[in-house]
């Protein structure tokens, strides 16, 4: 299965080797991505993805998680994409270790959009397959290749 997320995605903001030794470490390393690749307030970002995380875990199980939150000044929805170095804690309701998460970044006022867009990124990454071609990905280039349609080079 073939992932397109190209609309949501860029090549700055997808990371292979994201070294995060914890849940707590999680959300000023993602605030500070979004910071340098989308010149977004970092701390904004990450408050507002702990105070979605605080209502409920999104890790929802096999390693994957999907943190999402809802911002002002924000041109659309965007996306980033991150595979840890180590696995950490999420408390994912499998209580399996997290080593991907998808977040998503939407703005505050546009309703559905958000919601299509969770839709989508979940039922992909429910997809064993695609799941197993992400983790085998080696490098940040590689990894972006599979999630915005290009085919990887360097999967094997």
């Amino acid at each position: 299965m073939m992932s397109d997320f190209d609309d949501l995605l860029y090549p700055a903001t997808v990371r292979a080797k994201a070294a995060i030794d914890g849940k707590k470490a999680f959300f000023p390393y993602v605030g500070d991505l979004a910071a340098k690749t989308l010149g977004l307030d970092g701390g904004e970002v990450a408050e507002r993805l702990l105070e979605r995380e605080r209502i409920g875990t999104t890790a929802f199980g096999k390693g994957v998680a999907l943190p999402h939150a809802r911002l002002d000044n924000l041109s659309g929805v965007k996306g980033l994409f991150l595979k840890f170095e180590q696995p950490i804690d999420f408390d994912a309701v499998d209580s399996l270790p997290v080593d991907l998460a998808f977040i998503l970044l939407s703005p505050v006022d546009c309703g559905a959009d958000h919601l299509k867009a969770l839709a989508r990124i979940s039922r992909f990454l429910r997809d064993e397959d695609a799941v197993e071609r992400l983790r085998g990905a080696k490098s940040s280039e590689a990894l972006y290749a599979l999630l915005a349609g290009g085919e990887s080079r360097d999967a094997a």
